[in-house]
């Protein structure tokens, strides 16, 4: 019997662990480095455990040992496919979520891999030798993309193998290489394979990953939407013989590659773990994969037969990673001021506002994972649920997923392996993101300067109200009387919680807006877009007559940052209050000393409550 999980991992794999151990009634042990003491994992598991490193082998058993699991899981990454680790833990007597160690070994490495499958009856893809240019040059105890290239001549060779080699070798350990056919185009179909202590073995159907850039996956989907029943047939079969004639146990994954020339099918490698991607099997099978690993891992038989594993629907994924898609793919990091999931679609995720988001792990950041009753239907949603998504203080990849999604080639499933690596996805032009950031800013110097006499309401004689001139990367007159931004009509439909909908040029758009002293930042269509500013609020979010300044509307203090008698400068921040969800920092108006500090961090004020009193001298 199994009562006590350790999860060796962490983030959204972990969590989605923890929620299974949770419906199971299993207890769940959390690791976590000093990055990570407050993680979102940490505080959602039953307990914890710190370790130095997640690769650590010796101190993640040790961590398991001494909390008291029964069993580990070790989600994707980190130890999960290294049979050093599978070993460890058996010697511990302790049970691993996965294979053996001896399964391990024999599948982990691509050579070997490839030989078992020629005995198991799969077909493989041509060795290099035997095929000519182009071909692919792999690590053999690589994965992930790591220790990959592609040799079109033979002068380019030597050198493609040597760099090849000196990133497998520093990702990896090993620099054993592996040299195939290369398949110019292709498509990634991979069968998911589920195995028990008892000698049954099932295939949950295949999935496509071939959006993918430079061998990481970006999109994936179930069901394969280009295959044909006969190819469907040949890869799930082929699944099933290599995972009984290695005698796997737990979950794991074939992965074949499908020349679209020829329309042949060869056997890639066998991951011996459960898949990021594993949601969309779920969502087509209406099976919890990971429930089920826990219920193999403690002995039991599987709970279905093949014949019970059927496909309903189609579900995509995408994968949200801290990266500038449109910037060179590069890494992004920071703390996030404002994070926003969509809430119709499940998303797999571990990152919340005010989270620190740094480069010392892999970079994704989520899933956002949708159904639908055909592939049309649940790419339109994902199309939406990415409209949905929103996060604020650095930037992802979201708007480039929304693009994708949203692209005639992934709606016509034209897209192989290799079409990322050459195709431009168009960056998104920042004007629908400068007509919010304006309208919103507009709005709030409305709001803030109305309820005294000389309130700026742009009032003129004989004439309507005069238009707000709002300082971006170029200046945008509103006139919010007229609806007008610059050249666009705009009509707004609602304004809360930072996030705005309004009609633009009879268009209903929304966007998720965050306006600060210095600095704007929006996101529409899950494409972050960041305008320098003028401090405005500096300007006109405080009644300062006599140093004495109060809530310019009612909301809510977030931060007090002086104290009484404190002396303060000009423009020095007294404090912070969110007005509308939308941040206004309150200014000392001149030299002097703090007298009186009326609110509390927290504290709910009214309109025209008194904040703080400023005196010269």
């Amino acid at each position: 019997m199994i009562h006590s999980i350790l999860i060796a991992n962490r983030g959204e794999i972990a969590l989605r662990v923890i929620r299974a151990c949770r419906s199971l009634g299993l207890r769940s042990v959390a690791l976590h480095t000093d990055l990570d003491r407050s993680a979102p994992h940490v505080l959602a598991a039953d307990d914890s455990v710190h370790v130095g490193s997640y690769l650590d082998i010796e101190a993640v058993v040790a961590a398991a040992v001494a909390s008291g699991a029964d069993a580990i899981h070790p989600g994707y990454g980190f130890l999960s496919e290294r049979s050093a680790f599978a070993s460890a833990v058996e010697a511990a007597g302790i049970t691993l979520v996965g294979p053996s160690a001896e399964v391990m070994d024999k599948m982990g490495r691509k050579d070997a891999a490839r030989e078992i499958a020629i005995a198991a009856g799969v077909p493989v893809v041509p060795r290099g030798d035997d095929a000519g240019f182009p071909v692919l040059v792999k690590a053999a105890a690589g994965g992930g993309g790591k220790g990959m290239r592609i040799v079109r001549s033979a002068e380019e060779y030597d050198e493609a193998v040597a760099a090849a080699q000196r990133e497998a070798a520093s990702a990896f350990g090993d620099d054993t290489m592996l040299v195939e056919k290369y398949v110019e185009h292709g498509r990634h179909i991979e069968v998911q394979v589920m195995a028990d202590a008892h000698g049954n073995v099932v295939h949950l159907f295949e999935r496509d990953c071939s959006t993918q850039r430079r061998h990481q996956k970006v999109l994936e989907e179930a069901p394969a939407p280009t295959i044909t029943d006969e190819t469907r047939t040949l890869v799930t079969g082929s699944a099933v013989a290599l995972a009984r004639h290695v005698g796997y146990r737990n979950a794991g994954t074939v992965e074949f590659l499908l020349d679209t020339d020829t329309g042949e099918a060869y056997f890639l490698e066998m991951n011996t773990r459960l898949q990021v991607e594993h949601p969309v099997t779920e969502l087509v099978t209406g099976i919890d994969l990971v429930e089920v690993q826990l219920k193999v891992a403690a002995g039991e038989p599987l709970p279905f037969t093949q014949d019970d594993v059927t496909v309903t629907g189609h579900a995509i994924e995408a994968r949200v990673y801290a990266e500038d898609s449109f910037g060179g793919f590069l890494p992004q990091a920071g703390t996030t001021s404002i994070v926003r999931w969509p809430e119709r679609a499940r998303v797999d995720h571990a990152l919340e506002s005010g989270q620190v988001v740094s480069t010392a792990y892999d970079p994704m950041l989520g899933k956002v994972i949708v159904h639908g009753p055909d592939r049309e239907a649940a790419r339109r949603a994902l199309v939406a649920a990415l409209d949905d998504t929103a996060i604020l203080g650095l930037t992802t990849n979201a708007g480039f997923l929304r693009a994708l999604a949203a692209s005639d080639e992934f709606r016509d499933a034209t897209i192989d392996t290799a079409w990322l690596d050459h195709a431009t996805v168009p960056a998104p032009s920042p004007d629908l993101a400068r007509v919010f950031v304006a309208w919103v800013q507009a709005m709030l110097v409305a709001v803030v300067d109305a309820g005294h006499p000389f309130q700026n309401d742009g009032w003129r004689g004989a004439a309507d109200p005069a238009p707000t001139v709002v300082e971006l990367d170029e200046t945008v007159l509103v006139d919010r009387h007229r609806g007008r931004v610059g050249d666009h009509a705009v009509r707004q439909l609602s304004a809360e919680s930072h996030l705005a909908v309004l009609e633009i040029d009879g268009r209903r758009e929304q966007a998720v807006v965050n306006v600060q002293p210095h600095i704007a930042e929006v996101v529409h269509r899950g494409q972050r877009f960041v305008f320098d500013r003028p401090d405005v609020f500096g300007d006109h979010a405080v009644d300062a007559g006599d140093g004495v300044i109060l809530a310019p509307m009612p909301g809510t203090v977030l931060d007090v940052r002086v104290e009484k008698g404190q002396a303060v400068s000009e423009g020095d921040v007294l404090g912070v209050m969110e007005a509308m969800k939308m941040e206004l920092a309150l200014k000392a108006p001149f030299d002097g000393t703090v007298e009186q500090v009326g609110p509390t961090a927290g504290e709910q004020v009214a309109l025209g409550a008194l904040l703080f009193e400023v005196v010269q001298g």
